[in-house]
């Protein structure tokens, strides 16, 4: 549930990324509210991913500012990944690696302690129920598996905020019932910016929209203000003039 009197912990303002002529986003602002589930929702291209990656400071912007729970994520970079966990769209993963293996590294990364990082991997592999696949091989994991090992890198330093881009991509109907079970187990103590085109995604797990479409913000408010009474794909399509998704 929303706590309307927290400040924002996600924050965009004037957002823009330009690639010579081209414009990914323009003036791309919106806030994330504490104890929220967020749908950044729109059309494939339409500047999801590039916000997202501006908002991790995987990628600076031509202009405009983000902040993670109060950091900057451009000056204050150490200081907003403490507090932000990231799954990006098709994550990296090191295959020849398990995922015991995988976390480990990852915490070692981070600079967690031995005993803080044994609690954490215990924690993540049972809250992202991987502990059946441990010790296999991330090469020899379902697509479904890798994901949920993406998630465990996200949450293992146990942030308070998560960034998810396009989660349940490419996953069959069973898998995504397991990973909108996860998110909506982390939502009850993080706040969430989920990506997505689909949606399904908007109705199963949001309680605010922000949806973008030709790099710029159309709508933001509740799935019930977007649906307005005329369907969410009716909306989308007329927010989006059409564009497939």
């Amino acid at each position: 549930m929303t706590d309307s009197t927290a400040p924002p912990l996600i924050q965009a303002d004037g957002l823009c990324k330009y690639y010579g002529q081209f414009t990914a986003i323009e003036q791309v602002s919106f806030q994330v509210p504490a104890s929220s589930v967020t749908a950044f929702l729109g059309p494939n291209g339409a500047g999801k991913s590039t916000t997202m990656k501006i908002l991790t400071g995987f990628l600076a912007p031509s202009a405009g500012k983000a902040t993670i729970a109060g950091f900057d994520v451009e000056t204050q970079r150490i200081e907003a990944s403490r507090v932000l966990g990231y799954l990006p769209e098709n994550g990296p993963l090191y295959t020849d690696m398990t995922p015991a293996s995988y976390l480990a590294y990852c915490g070692d990364v981070r600079g967690m302690p031995g005993a803080a990082l044994r609690n954490a991997l215990d924690r993540v592999a049972h809250e992202c129920r991987i502990e059946e696949v441990w010790h296999k091989s991330i090469r020899k994991l379902s697509k479904g598996f890798r994901q949920r090992v993406g998630l465990a890198q996200a949450i293992l330093h146990d942030p308070q905020v998560l960034i998810l881009d396009e989660p349940t991509s490419g996953l069959d109907p069973n898998q995504i019932h397991l990973v909108r079970d996860l998110v909506k187990t982390l939502a009850k103590t993080k706040t969430i910016l989920l990506s997505t085109h689909i949606l399904q995604e908007v109705a199963a797990m949001a309680d605010r929209v922000v949806l973008i479409c030709d790099g710029k913000v159309q709508f933001q408010g509740s799935p019930a203000e977007l649906d307005a009474g005329k369907g969410l794909e009716d909306r989308f399509r007329e927010l989006t003039k059409g564009v497939a998704a």
